[in-house]
């Protein structure tokens, strides 16, 4: 599905969605906003490249990111739920990974975090989309995050 049909599901549900993007630096935020009438359904998108940034303006907390490092699914989870309170969406998803180069043996690169966030709870998955380079491995994370995106807007009723 395209951003410009999900945009249209989500238009036609009446749902705004938000998004909360780490390792992809604004790219999801920037395909949601391609299509004309986005701002029907785009929410706001929050660029949480620093843990600082992460915890300032998504309210992650620094134990989770000590805990458990910032390509986590457990801060995926705290950015997707801090995009969702700090925002007029009903979805919010949350991307968090290494697109490389400079992973390491815990964190390999090509491994990003997703978090979804709606009413009914939050989620977490860890893709490995492997070295594939650091542009790739963004494009792969934002056409996982339209997918995961999709599904929730057609879960949504």
């Amino acid at each position: 599905m395209s951003a410009e049909a999900l945009l249209q599901a989500a238009r036609d549900r009446g749902l705004r969605i938000a998004v909360a993007e780490s390792c992809t630096g604004g790219l999801l935020a920037g395909a949601l906003t391609m299509p004309a009438g986005a701002s029907t359904v785009f929410d706001r998108g929050f660029v949480t490249y620093s843990n600082a940034a992460k915890v300032d303006l998504l309210g992650v907390r620094i134990q989770t990111l000590t805990d458990h490092g910032a390509v986590s699914e457990e801060v995926a989870r705290e950015m997707a739920e801090g995009a969702l309170a700090r925002s007029e969406a009903e979805i919010a998803l949350s991307i968090t990974g290494v697109a490389g180069p400079g992973a390491s043996a815990r964190k390999p690169e090509g491994r990003v975090c997703f978090g979804l966030a709606t009413e009914d709870g939050v989620t977490a998955e860890t893709v490995e989309f492997g070295a594939l380079g650091r542009d790739a491995v963004r494009a792969a994370s934002v056409e996982h995050a339209l997918r995961l995106l999709r599904q929730a807007v057609e879960r949504t009723p």
